[in-house]
């Protein structure tokens, strides 16, 4: 009865979606009319879909709308404003917001680094189960200060970028999965990081370690912890998606994570460019630091200073709504 009392209604919306590919061919009314039956479709299709399982009616009317939505509102081209909108508002917005994720992240990995770090720094039975004399001896003495000169600064530039842009991209995706994977990324990184940083300790090589780790690793560390905060915010949101449905609350961070995970690719571009040319540079030590400390101040003043004003404003780093198209109305 559903389907006969309004299928007439469908059957004209089609027919002047066929001409209104162009709005010329359509009179002002024809456009009025072709509004409001696009509306009507999307509440019959929600009223369908939640009543009954007729997948080729809820395919039609599927089409119907996404092909109404089509002409009612529009093509859209991406413009220099969308790239300004991004830089400006989305991405500070969605680190800013996600902000506590990542700063437990942080804590939590410099925990795990220092506390092995120290651990292995002091214990030489600790060092010997870590590698034997010779293996360490090669480490500290050569292969860590040559590692970032082992290939041209191009090319190690575009290795360590797309190395880290895989690993930020695995800490985001896999947040899914209640987050757990994002916790192992940060684990096995921070166990990497403290085993190498005891054994320079150890043997009298911490401020080389340092001098060659924090120029490119303040802000390449910083851009890995925002991708695990954004992992674990999605993670978070599959047990406890607040007071919107799950559904779409994971439709809305999934689309702010795609945000923060174009950020972070410049963001780790960034790094990588300071790791390739700064830090196996002959600049002296402290002005290596130095451009390491300001590349990350600059990075955090973004976040905390437009990312907080755009929070503050109600974004959230989702889409506009132009370009995630309209929310099909439930059904009550």
């Amino acid at each position: 009865m559903y389907v006969a009392a309004h299928r007439g209604e469908w059957d004209r919306l089609e027919q002047l979606l066929r001409r209104g590919s162009s709005p010329r061919k359509l009179s002002g009314a024809e456009v009025d009319e072709l509004v409001e039956l696009y509306q009507r479709t999307a509440t019959h299709l929600s009223f369908v879909q939640s009543a009954g399982r007729d997948e080729a009616l809820v395919g039609r009317l599927s089409s119907l709308v996404a092909r109404g939505r089509g002409v009612v509102a529009g093509g859209r081209k991406a413009s220099w404003s969308d790239a300004a909108r991004f830089l400006k508002v989305d991405f500070p917005a969605i680190c800013y917001r996600t902000r506590w994720w990542w700063i437990g992240a942080t804590t939590f990995f410099l925990v795990i680094a220092f506390g092995l770090g120290a651990f292995i720094a002091s214990s030489p039975e600790a060092q010997l189960a870590v590698a034997p004399p010779d293996v360490v001896k090669q480490l500290v003495e050569e292969d860590f200060e040559n590692y970032y000169s082992s290939a041209p600064a191009q090319d190690f530039a575009a290795q360590v970028f797309t190395n880290n842009a895989f690993i930020a991209a695995q800490s985001i995706v896999f947040g899914v999965l209640l987050g757990l994977p994002v916790v192992f990324v940060l684990v096995s990184n921070a166990v990497n990081v403290g085993i190498a940083g005891g054994l320079m300790a150890a043997n009298d090589r911490a401020g080389l370690f340092f001098g060659l780790i924090l120029p490119h690793g303040l802000l390449e560390l910083t851009a890995v912890f925002v991708a695990c905060g954004l992992g674990l915010k999605i993670g978070w949101t599959v047990i406890d998606p607040g007071a919107r449905s799950r559904s779409r609350a994971l439709a809305e961070e999934g689309r702010a994570l795609v945000t923060g995970a174009l950020g972070l690719a410049l963001v780790l571009f960034l790094s990588g460019l300071i790791e390739a040319f700064v830090t196996p540079s002959p600049l002296p030590t402290w002005a290596r630091l130095a451009i390491g400390v300001l590349a990350e101040l600059a990075f955090l003043a973004y976040v905390f200073g437009p990312g907080r004003r755009a929070v503050r404003a109600g974004k959230t780093g989702d889409l506009t709504d132009d370009l995630r198209g309209a929310v099909v109305p439930s059904a009550a």
